[in-house]
């Protein structure tokens, strides 16, 4: 079980840490200034991407921004939210691969040479093992050697004791702890032998519970967020995990009381771009020296910090009675909708930092520097700032010390930390789309009416000019149709629609996502067939391949191996201890599951040859297929210890009955029937029936239900 953050405190008491506590003597000026300092830097940093992720935000709500000016002639102010339905198209196709399958595209196994467990092992039930192997040997030219792990006449090796021996089990230790002195490493040679593999135990039992983790701590809806904001912006932002104390509602059967129960399960949760403040010199969450994320709190928000470990509740006190100290951002007045509200929220502003800090400045404070780290000029801290006060100081707790957040962009910019999103990339179509469709509508306006041309000198004068149906005008001269004209004006608005479909087929290929991927219709061409438009949607699924890679690398490849150390670091279970390594497998959901399974498929029938059989690993092409066809592969299918106690069970079924005892009685025999009648005269015959499929000559009548069978 996961332990919590006070437990965590008692694991760095004993490497001499500490924290400033209440009542402690201390100037928080260094360090609220030193915290300070690197906000205004970020956000002054991050000035031109703060501009573009408006620019976006506002294509997408369908929003003209304050730099677009009309003039006075222009009467329509139409929008095509065509960046909008791109979006949630990419932000559609990101999900499908995170979630469109059962299970999280997250797997963990073991290392090719896996160090402190064994890759296999196997149990010397066989008798003739030992010969099998001194043949095997010889036939190579290699000396005979059988490898107990328990074998007492062995001699261990400098530094090793048998205690060592027997962790290269690992989550096999226990089970096999009876049978220790027939245990030997490595994969068994004969049919006879069950093969283990302690290494592939361990990854799955840890995959499971990361699984479980992820279920627990709700990280699906965190992760949606996060591929929202990628597909908008360019940038996802997701943090932790973190230890919290998760309620599971109970009721007393007896008295009907509400107990719940208390489970300490690591959490994620998502980090708005907008609240996210990097290192300006860095290109990536690798590079980073420090990160600031700008919290938007009330003020029982505020004083629910007390109950969270290592918070002074004093400092937050004193915060609190300083009163609100939140003010809204430009772009915070931009985006909201109603400009009227007041630009002074009653919040809080609260910064949290996670980075590197000068030993000098924690010493001012009072914090215990542990002796590995006596020499270091540096040591990475967690500081919780608000109104000039300090509410939390302590040393990351992550061993090895590591920046709980991870930044994942939908395209990669290799020479800007923030990535480019599909409303970036689409910012000039958009633009022409919305100019030729305004075009369009106002000349629509004009050539749908007809111009008046009045010649008053003709007409009486003092006469209303408006027209309408039935309307009479009186005439003092000139000839007769001269005194009023009507002229239509030319419309040129398809003219202008043909230049806007330009300008969409232009945003297709901008973003790399086909109109017809996401719901147009009337698709000519190529793609009236099935076929084609298969081959379409192949060729669409290209771009979207390098942004599942980067969600890959950038984002389920390092929460998965925070999961990890995790557990390793505050989970004492040792049936998840190995050599393990987190992979992010969402490239693998892109493939159609029915071509996967289509080509595992092949793959055995391959197989399927005797001579190919020996170097078939079965247990992982049927894992497969059931993966392929959303199965949970650990419910349908056995692991290797069951498969070889199903074999021997389905062997006793498979065995002929025993021959009844010399001179014991014989039942009746079958009576003969009439196509059979020339089979019990010893004589082969074709069989014409259709139902036998091929040559009879036993000299037996089949009995009913057996092939061959025709009679009544």
């Amino acid at each position: 079980m996961a332990i919590n953050e006070n437990e965590q405190a008692e694991l760095f008491e004993t490497d001499e840490v500490s924290v400033v506590q209440d009542g402690d003597e201390l100037d928080a000026g260094s360090m609220v200034a030193f915290v300070t300092e690197k906000f205004k830097r970020a956000e002054d940093a991050r000035y031109t991407d703060e501009n573009r992720w408006l620019r976006a935000y506002r294509n997408y709500r369908g929003l003209y921004g304050p730099d677009v000016q009309f003039t006075e002639t222009e009467k329509s102010r139409v929008f095509v939210k065509v960046t909008k339905t791109k979006t949630l198209a990419a932000y559609g196709q990101i999900v499908d691969v995170l979630f469109g399958s059962s299970r999280f595209p997250l797997t963990v196994n073991p290392t090719t040479l896996p160090e402190g467990v064994a890759e296999s092992v196997h149990i010397n039930i066989d008798p003739n093992a030992e010969q099998a192997q001194e043949e095997l040997s010889s036939a190579f030219g290699q000396e005979p050697k059988v490898t107990f792990l328990f074998d007492p006449n062995e001699k261990l090796k400098p530094g090793e004791t048998m205690y060592d021996r027997m962790k290269r089990l690992g989550p096999l230790e226990n089970k096999l702890e009876q049978v220790g002195d027939k245990v030997i490493e490595g994969p068994g040679t004969t049919q006879s032998t069950v093969t283990f593999h302690p290494a592939m135990v361990a990854a799955k039992k840890m995959e499971k519970k990361i699984h479980d983790q992820l279920e627990e701590s709700g990280a699906n809806k965190q992760l949606r967020h996060t591929a929202f904001e990628m597909a908008l912006f360019g940038t996802g932002i997701m943090k932790g995990p973190f230890a919290i104390d998760k309620e599971y509602p109970n009721w007393d059967m007896e008295s009907g009381d509400y107990n719940p129960t208390i489970k300490t399960v690591p959490s994620t949760s998502h980090v708005s771009i907008w609240n996210f403040y990097p290192d300006p010199d860095a290109y990536n969450m690798d590079e980073v020296e420090f990160v600031v994320e700008r919290h938007r709190m009330t003020r029982s928000q505020m004083r629910g910090l007390k109950s969270r470990p290592f918070f002074r509740e004093e400092s937050i006190d004193e915060a609190i009675n300083l009163g609100e100290s939140y003010e809204k951002k430009y772009w915070e007045q931009d985006m909201e909708d109603d400009s009227q509200y007041s630009s002074a929220p009653y919040r809080y502003e609260v910064l949290e930092f996670w980075g590197y800090v000068d030993t000098d400045i924690l010493a001012e404070h009072g914090v215990t520097i542990p002796k590995e780290l006596k020499n270091s000029e540096q040591v990475s801290v967690n500081a919780w700032i608000c109104n000039g006060k300090v509410l939390r100081l302590v040393l990351n707790p992550f061993k090895p010390a590591r920046i709980p957040y991870y930044a994942v962009p939908y395209e990669l910019n290799p020479y800007s930390f923030f990535g480019v999103g599909i409303a970036e990339n689409m910012d000039d179509t958009q633009t022409l789309m919305n100019g030729f469709m305004r075009m369009a509508i106002d000349n629509a306006a004009l050539s749908g009416n007809l111009i008046i041309e009045v010649d008053e000198t003709n007409l009486v004068p003092g006469q209303d000019l408006s027209v309408y149906p039935g309307k009479i005008f009186r005439r003092q001269g000139g000839a007769p149709g001269q005194g009023i004209f009507g002229t239509k004006f030319p419309n040129v608005a398809g003219e202008n629609m043909q230049l806007f479909d330009k300008a969409r087929v232009l945003a297709d290929e901008s973003t790399g996502f086909p109109s017809f991927a996401h719901g147009q219709t009337g698709v000519s061409g190529v793609g009236r067939t099935a076929s084609g438009i298969s081959m379409l949607m192949s060729a669409a699924n290209g771009s979207i391949r390098n942004v599942v890679k980067n969600v890959d690398d950038y984002l389920i490849g390092p929460i998965g191996r925070a999961f990890f150390a995790f557990n390793m670091q505050f989970d004492f279970d040792s049936e998840i201890k190995g050599d393990l390594e987190v992979k992010a497998s969402g490239t693998e959901s892109l493939m159609a599951n029915e071509v996967r399974s289509q080509r595992l498929m092949q793959f055995m029938g391959v197989a399927s040859n005797p001579a190919l059989m020996p170097f078939v690993k079965s247990d992982y092409i049927i894992r497969e297929i059931a993966k392929s066809m959303d199965l949970d592969p650990d419910k349908v299918t056995n692991s290797l210890g069951d498969a070889a106690i199903q074999a021997e069970i389905l062997k006793k079924f498979q065995q002929p009955p025993p021959a009844p005892p010399e001179g014991a009685p014989q039942g009746p025999p079958a009576p003969p029937s009439p196509s059979a009648a020339p089979e019990q005269a010893g004589v082969g015959v074709q069989d014409t029936t259709g139902a036998g499929g091929g040559n009879i000559g036993t000299g037996t009548a089949p009995t009913p239900g057996e092939q061959g069978f025709t009679g009544t």
